[in-house]
């Protein structure tokens, strides 16, 4: 897939106009509400599949099926992400109209940091392409163990970067606006809210880990897996404030996410050493796993929801 200079150019110009937007109609700080969520939800995801369209009709259907089946990919695993923030934004107890305000920043790391390892990544399995068997390897396990641990929880308060931070960088105990630093009795201080984004930043690289390699497994095109990274990240603040009050709902969304990555595993191992399976049917597969998770969490916990509903009417 030959991408001239200009076309990277345009992407990275568009990602940069479009979060300089998205900060300047946010400039204020205030509560993202459902409607607000879900136009934004609705905007972001209509890009990323014009971009897709744009890469299906410019070189083609494997290479627009490549992107498509990278962007769900991140797409799903973003949703663990989104779980984490919430875990993350509650624990510190951080004012819902700043909460906007700290993800975006967080979104422009995990872009930058992303960025870097997509090129390290490419760069390594064009120098030795056997390390898609050690990609391979490592999703099958961390989909195993992800399968295993999906009802543990952790404590962000016992977090070792949480507690270094604390203990390195002077930080006060009240939030002053949006504000990352602060003045107290005149000394510079950290707020709260520069924590958060420490602690997010952390976990966004930690989740890289998983969803790049996962990325690889459907394709090695640089552009493509940066493309489909980018655009399905940019739509993660949004995702957060649209599931936030329903993800208690999605109780079997860990394992779809395990099942995928254990299934993205098997298939990089398989199609570079062995039988290559299609773009379209590990397309499907994913759809397939997916959509199972996603439906039967949402029949299991509306059933349990109607529990309380069922008892009051027989008070």
């Amino acid at each position: 897939m030959d991408v001239p200079i200009l076309i990277w150019a345009a992407l990275i110009v568009g990602i940069v106009v479009m979060l300089a937007i998205d900060l300047l109609l946010h400039r204020d700080a205030h509560e993202i509400r459902l409607k607000e969520a879900a136009l934004w939800s609705g905007i972001w995801v209509a890009i990323g599949v014009a971009v897709g369209v744009a890469i299906w009709w410019a070189y083609g259907s494997e290479f627009g099926l490549q992107y498509f089946g990278g962007y769900l990919i991140e797409k799903s695993l973003a949703v663990d992400n989104v779980f984490v923030w919430a875990m993350l934004l509650g624990y510190f107890a951080v004012p819902a109209r700043y909460q906007h305000r700290v993800l975006f920043y967080g979104v422009v790391g995990a872009l930058v940091f992303r960025a870097i390892f997509i090129a390290a990544g490419s760069a390594l399995i064009a120098s030795a392409a056997w390390v898609l068997y050690i990609f391979g390897a490592f999703l099958i396990l961390t989909g195993i163990k992800m399968l295993v641990q999906r009802n543990e929880h952790s404590d962000p308060g016992r977090s070792v970067v949480l507690r270094a931070f604390r203990r390195l960088v002077p930080t006060a105990d009240e939030y002053d606006g949006q504000r990352f630093f602060t003045r107290k009795t005149g000394r510079l201080m950290a707020t709260p809210l520069l924590a958060v984004l420490v602690v997010i930043e952390i976990s966004d690289i930690i989740f890289a880990v998983d969803s790049i390699p996962a990325i690889f497994a459907v394709t090695q095109e640089p552009f493509l897996v940066f493309a489909s990274n980018a655009m399905a990240i940019l739509g993660l603040r949004a995702m957060y404030f649209l599931l936030a009050d329903v993800m208690h709902r999605f109780v079997y969304l860990k394992l779809g996410l395990s099942l995928v990555l254990v299934w993205v595993g098997i298939k990089m191992i398989v199609s570079h050493g062995f039988v290559e399976i299609s773009t379209a049917l590990s397309l499907g597969v994913i759809v397939a796993i997916l959509s199972v998770a996603v439906i039967a969490s949402l029949v299991a916990t509306r059933s349990r929801d109607s529990e309380p509903e069922r008892e009051l009417d027989h008070v």
